[in-house]
């Protein structure tokens, strides 16, 4: 990386950061939580408003390159084949188009797909299972429609395994808040606090899931539509609740600690919810509640070791460890603290 074009983007992003900073220390003055003007300010400075930022730092290459609309990527999910699409189930159940001159391939009849052909001038001779994901599947009305879906969930799925670099950043700094969070946890406060906020926790779970299921399908939509944005209002952020009792210098209080394990025990709350979400897309077998079922039982021996095992391994090595900088705001115990937390 090196030239003038390189100098430019660095020089945006310090100022970028320090126009942030700057957000941090002017909130904190005038009696209010950073996180409010922190994120007034990447949203002012974003792409997508002030366009200060350079995309290409604030937004995924992929979403750049590929358009789910363009005939060259919706042929891209469909060689690949019933990984996406199964071509024969559309024929099979008569969903490919009608008449078949007006679909995908237009008055192509013999297409080849992944090396297999089909002839897709005949449609609605026979249905059929199959073993793949999507393999004697038709979610969807038509053919192309299926193929501009999936595009723009692999799609999806790219973004979110190779993102640009400012939303890993912040990806890597979430989950480095929610590590601090369960390092605060109390577990003696949390055996005091635990019904009353247990009982937050399903309220805080349970009223947003009743009342965006029931928002959406009074508009219209059915039940599966309605279930998925009220799953997606039940997560509470632990990672800003944390944020905001550390301001407030409230976090090792008993309302504090209240906060936090109802936020907790919601946030396990949305991650069952959400495998029931995905329970109920297509076929319902008993290896579709198994990654929910594992999922528990991971959930379940993690909180064991990290209530039991964890402290007495964090004691142990800090004993191993001589505290060099006692008066320091970061001490070598901190920096270990932080070692671990990664």
């Amino acid at each position: 990386m090196g030239g003038a074009s390189s100098y430019y983007a660095i020089v945006f992003m310090v100022i970028f950061l320090m126009a942030v900073w700057t957000a941090s220390k002017i909130s904190r003055s005038i009696g209010i939580s950073s996180i409010v003007l922190e994120i007034a300010v990447g949203l002012v400075l974003s792409p997508q408003l002030l366009g200060f930022l350079p995309s290409e730092y604030a937004e995924c290459y992929h979403r750049k390159v590929v358009d789910c609309s363009s005939f060259k990527d919706k042929a891209r999910i469909a060689d690949a084949g019933t990984e996406f699409c199964d071509l024969q189930a559309y024929l099979d159940a008569g969903l490919y188009a009608s008449p078949w001159e007006s679909g995908f391939f237009g008055d192509t009849a013999i297409v080849t797909l992944n090396g297999h052909a089909y002839n897709v001038s005949e449609q609605g001779s026979s249905s059929r299972l199959g073993s793949s994901r999507t393999e004697g599947k038709t979610d969807y009305d038509c053919y192309e429609n299926c193929l501009v879906q999936n595009c723009k969930l692999d799609l999806a799925m790219k973004c979110g395994t190779t993102p640009d670099i400012l939303t890993l950043i912040g990806h890597a700094g979430v989950a480095m808040m929610i590590f601090e969070s369960g390092m605060h946890f109390d577990f003696e406060q949390a055996k005091t606090v635990g019904l009353p906020a247990c009982g937050v926790a399903i309220l805080g779970t349970t009223l947003p899931l009743v009342a965006g299921t029931g928002v959406i399908m009074a508009f219209g939509y059915p039940f599966l539509d309605g279930f998925a944005a009220g799953t997606s209002l039940a997560p509470t952020s632990v990672g800003i609740a944390l944020r905001l009792l550390h301001e407030a210098r409230s976090l090792q209080t008993y309302f504090g600690q209240a906060i936090i394990t109802a936020a907790f025990v919601d946030d396990i709350l949305s991650l069952l919810l959400y495998n029931i979400l995905f329970s109920l897309q297509g076929e319902m077998t008993a290896m579709t509640f198994l990654p929910m079922v594992s999922g528990l039982i991971f959930m379940a021996v993690a909180v064991g070791a990290g209530a039991t095992l964890s402290p007495k391994i964090i004691s142990y090595i800090l004993s191993k460890v001589p505290e060099k900088k006692p008066q320091a705001k970061l001490t070598t115990h901190h920096e270990v603290l932080f070692l671990w937390m990664v």
